[in-house]
Formats: C-alpha cells, structure tokens, sequence
C-alpha cells in the first residue's frame, strides 16, 4: 500500500489550499482515510477524517475551515484548508485505516507534505 500526498507549500495566512492523497489500491479497501499534522515539537494529531462510508469528522480547531473529500473512482482524498492560520503550519500526513476480520487495527502513512501559513 502506497499513499502520496501532494499539495503542501506556503500561504499568507487567510488563504488557501488543497492537498490531496493518491493510494495505490482501492479506497473501499480500507475502513477510514485521513489527514492528520505534526507541528515543531508537538505530537501528531487527527485533523480530518473519512470512512467508508463517508461519513466526516474533524479536529475542533479546524471544522468550519476544513473539508476533506473523496474522489472513489480514483482511490483519492483531498483536504481543501480555507482561511488558513499559522497554527495550522505543520507537516500533514494522509492516512489509510484498515480493521481486518480479525479486529486487527492497521495503519498506512503517506510521506507527509509541508504546510507553511506566515502571518
């Protein structure tokens, strides 16, 4: 399993943008994909998340900001960031979930992609 973020830069705070994670099998394979961010000296922590079936969920410090999608047709999720902060200046990181038959919890990371919002 390959997921490859891509989107990442640097924006004026209040801005834009939009990242998006490409995985090398199907999306349906996995139970929830998601975005999650480490800043400088913090821990990673969950930013947004879709499941399989589509239902959302998001970090308090994001919702009303943030909107996370799904592209099935080609096993893609996307992450639109509006009104950026530069709290919101970390490395995010797309995630696929899978629980197996077994109840195994399994985790797939993409390479992370830097988010920078300058003030």
């Amino acid at each position: 399993v390959q997921l490859q973020a891509s989107g990442g830069g640097l924006v004026q705070a209040g801005g834009s943008l939009r990242l998006s994670c490409a995985l090398s099998g199907s999306i349906f394979s996995f139970n929830a994909m998601g975005w999650y961010r480490q800043a400088p000296g913090k821990q990673r922590e969950l930013v947004a998340v879709t499941t399989r079936g589509e239902r959302t969920n998001y970090a308090d410090s994001v919702k009303g900001r943030f909107t996370i999608s799904r592209d099935n047709a080609k096993n893609t999720i996307h992450l639109q960031m509006n009104s950026l902060k530069p709290e919101d200046t970390a490395v995010y990181y797309c995630n696929a979930h899978l629980v197996n038959s077994l109840g195994i919890h399994s985790d797939y990371w993409g390479q992370g992609t830097l988010v920078t919002v300058s003030s």
